[in-house]
């Protein structure tokens, strides 16, 4: 085959690769690598080291550390039955995490191990107040659907709501532990303007959000 005519279609697919990136910076569906379900530092070590961090880079994080954080925080580890790594109140499952990263905002998408596109801008300023929101590279969002939350009273609700994020964020903590990255989960958020930003529905409440990413020099 002529020579040419291969160095031209190469260029030709490069040009068309980068348009098609620039055109659509967000993809509509992000397909996690399997996540790593043995490994790690001893949970104890884990535990110990366990903190939060303010100081993140802007580095970005590899496909397999997406993976796995997801994974952790609530993934499927029993998919006979569907059940999470994370547990929650009569098993509603109701908490949604959502992913606020350069590329826009996802949602994540357990029965898939997937992220589906929610929004391809960035949003990651009206995570939180604090000013190393708008740099790191991943910015959990955990809502809770009121509607499926158990629980009596409204103070019941969000009872259940905010143990079973809890469970979901320590799991994002340990296994930050174990890869030494930083994280920090967080209350200080201007929650109107967040869901706006999200369009969330009326029944959908914003609890925390938690910060990831390498640790900042």
């Amino acid at each position: 085959m002529n020579k040419n005519f291969i160095f031209y279609v190469f260029v030709f697919t490069l040009v068309f690769s980068l348009s098609r990136d620039a055109a659509f910076p967000g993809e509509k569906e992000i397909k996690l690598v399997g996540p790593d379900r043995t490994g790690g530092i001893p949970l104890m070590e884990a535990i110990n080291k366990r903190k939060s961090s303010r100081s993140f880079s802007d580095k970005q994080l590899p496909d397999k550390v997406l993976s796995n954080i997801f994974w952790a925080a609530f993934g499927i580890n029993r998919t006979d039955s569907g059940k999470r790594t994370a547990p929650s109140a009569m098993d509603k499952q109701e908490i949604d995490i959502y992913a606020a990263m350069e590329s826009g905002l996802y949602k994540y998408n357990a029965a898939k191990h997937s992220l589906e596109l929610i929004a391809a801008k960035d949003i990651r300023l009206l995570t939180g107040r604090q000013g190393f929101v708008k740099n790191a590279p991943l910015n959990l969002i955990y809502v809770a659907d009121m509607s499926k939350v158990s629980g009596g009273t409204p103070e019941e609700k969000f009872l259940y709501a905010g143990a079973d994020t809890g469970f979901i964020g320590e799991n994002v903590y340990l296994y930050c532990a174990s890869e030494g990255l930083a994280v920090v989960i967080r209350a200080y958020i201007d929650k109107d303007a967040l869901g706006k930003a999200m369009n969330l529905k009326s029944n959908h409440m914003i609890i925390l959000s938690q910060t990831v990413g390498f640790p900042g020099k």
